[in-house]
């Protein structure tokens, strides 16, 4: 499986998903749906229960939609494009995602 859903606030996301065992490991999780917290005015992010593997590396640029791990347990979706400095492990991209604003929101992710 290389794809799943995001829904957020009603609206449906294709999710294109890297292939490894980092996104295999996430996949068991799901159907889940995480209440994420806003950060830096450019990213949502929420503490996962478990660790996930990793393979973390330094993309220099953030995609608007970058769905990625930063550590082991952490689960990042990115809605605005960035330079940065920071490593990330890539799970996947959410197409066509739009400005998720300022607050906390939920996103329920499916098979």
């Amino acid at each position: 499986m290389n794809e799943v859903k995001a829904i957020i606030e009603n609206k449906t996301y294709s999710v294109t998903l890297e292939e490894n065992e980092i996104v295999q490991a996430w996949l068991s999780l799901l159907p889940k749906a995480y209440s994420m917290t806003e950060l830096n005015g450019n990213e949502k992010y929420v503490y996962l229960e478990n660790s996930l593997p990793t393979k973390s590396y330094a993309p220099e640029h953030i995609e608007k939609g970058d769905l990625m791990l930063y550590g082991d347990d952490c689960l990042v979706v990115f809605y605005k494009s960035f330079d940065t400095s920071y490593s990330y492990t890539k799970i996947g991209h959410i197409e066509g995602l739009d400005d998720l604003g300022d607050g906390n929101i939920t996103i329920q992710f499916e098979k």
